[in-house]
């Protein structure tokens, strides 16, 4: 008998669904949601359809369970060599290697027929991207290539866009400034915690930049750049005329202070900052979609 099937005999069957909800990582799920729901809200026109917004939101769920499960799936061998990430699922053997890649794989297959049937086609294609650049691309070039984090970027921009195009039908200008927006984003974000966890990193294999950027000057001058040119872009909802003037003010403070905590952080070069910085990414990121909702015109 194998270690994980000896771990397999002693967990009892409530330990056994915990695991696989971890799997699916619900809190990065439920954020991906959060902008899918309101890029669906921004994109629609006319009246509001509730079902097809509860169709998008499952559809849409479906498929961020499913690429987070393939993602620990393929990352298992990396994932018990890092502290953070030793007590995943897979790394202490609650599920096995199979378990996981048919329950990924088939929620993702679910998603997909989900959205193409009960959204839209253009959804669905769009989803077969994100599981294509997520799982197939990013996921392997991760001990490959610190170019990595731009290719997960554009997956990782996804929720918004499909949740527009499942309202609207088509990919317009104000979809794509969504996009825009978190792709920028996701760089000062992911930097972050690649910076707090850069040794963990090393010690598996995973090129982060800050792993090959011993002095961290270069992933400081990519955490301003990224924040500079993410701030006008968020600004883009008021100038392309689907937000009104407390989203243009708000948007304008949030870009500041996340700005100034970027700047913050590449000056000290320090995990501390970096982990601020990691929480006021977190947080800037709802609001301001939230507050894109409510002053929608």
């Amino acid at each position: 008998m194998d270690s994980a099937t000896a771990q397999l005999t002693t967990i009892t069957s409530r330990e056994r669904f915990s695991a696989f909800i971890e799997l699916t990582k619900p809190r990065i799920a439920f954020m991906l949601v959060l902008t899918s729901a309101a890029g669906f809200y921004v994109g629609a026109r006319g009246t509001f359809d509730l079902v097809l917004f509860t169709n998008a939101m499952i559809g849409i769920v479906l498929l961020a369970f499913g690429v987070a499960t393939l993602n620990q799936w393929l990352e298992r061998r990396t994932d018990v060599l890092m502290d953070r990430t030793a007590t995943r699922p897979l790394p202490t053997g609650k599920v096995t290697p199979n378990e996981a890649l048919l329950f990924g794989s088939l929620l993702c297959l679910s998603a997909e027929i989900y959205l193409y049937f009960l959204v839209n086609s253009l959804t669905a294609f769009l989803g077969l991207t994100v599981i294509v650049g997520y799982v197939l691309l990013y996921t392997p070039l991760k001990t490959r290539t610190s170019a990595s984090t731009a290719i997960g970027a554009i997956p990782g921009a996804m929720p918004p866009l499909m949740g527009w195009t499942s309202s609207a039908n088509e990919i317009s200008i104000g979809a794509l400034a969504l996009f825009a927006f978190l792709f920028l984003w996701q760089f000062p974000h992911f930097f972050a915690i690649a910076w707090m966890y850069k040794e963990q990193y090393a010690k598996a294999g995973i090129l982060m930049l800050p792993v090959i950027d011993k002095s961290g000057r270069l992933t400081a001058r990519q955490i301003v750049l990224f924040s500079i040119m993410m701030v006008p872009i968020s600004l883009a909802p008021f100038f392309l005329g689907f937000a009104g003037w407390i989203f243009l003010t708000a948007a304008t403070v949030l870009g500041v202070w996340f700005l100034v905590e970027s700047v913050r952080t590449a000056r000290s070069k320090t995990p501390e900052m970096a982990r601020r910085l990691l929480l006021v990414s977190v947080l800037y990121l709802p609001i301001i979609f939230a507050i894109m909702v409510l002053d929608k015109r």
